[in-house]
């Protein structure tokens, strides 16, 4: 079997823990481990964030998945199943909170937040968070929301969105102290 079709089985047949822990490994036949780390999608009609709190209106009935080259491995899970597995596993987003970037559709243009999620839950077509505010406005009403959440146990390698965020705090404040 080949490596990408191996790969993407295995997606297909855990895919519930791979969206709840974003991360899988895979022994192959030259005995090396590959972890596969994924990405999530969310996608809701439109959104509110007040009291860090993060409600998403409308929430589409699956999330996306994606992983990074050279796998680029992509599935569905339900958003049921999500909130259900927040919590299951041995790294799991309750014991270590996603960070996300929510990019709002907003009038006159987009607007984009960077969060920590925390505590998922649904009621009816919403899926409300509690969340810690990053980067952006502490609150925001808006329509066509997505919100792309960071991989587990990397939430400040280079390529982490973010990361990004954090390390440009950093070196903001730091240039801002070493003014003074």
């Amino acid at each position: 079997m080949k490596r990408r079709q191996f790969l993407k089985s295995f997606a297909a047949t855990s895919l519930v823990v791979a969206a709840a822990t974003h991360r899988s490994e895979v022994a192959f036949a030259d005995d090396k481990e590959h972890e596969v780390e994924f990405l999530l999608v969310q996608n809701a009609e439109r959104m509110s964030l007040k009291s860090n709190k993060l409600t998403l209106r409308g929430i589409a009935p699956d999330i996306l998945y994606f992983s990074d080259r050279p796998d680029r491995i992509v599935g569905r899970v339900t958003t049921r199943e999500y909130v259900d597995h927040w919590a299951v596993g041995n790294n799991n987003f309750a014991g270590d909170p996603p960070n996300a970037v929510l990019s709002i559709q907003h009038h006159p243009e987009p607007q984009d937040i960077v969060v920590v999620l925390r505590d998922p839950r649904l009621e009816g077509a919403d899926l409300i968070y509690k969340v810690e505010v990053l980067d952006g406005s502490k609150e925001a009403k808006g329509k066509a929301t997505a919100l792309f959440i960071d991989v587990v146990g990397r939430p400040l390698t280079p390529l982490s969105v973010a990361g990004v965020a954090r390390r440009t705090t950093r070196r903001t404040v730091r240039r801002v102290d070493a003014r003074n």
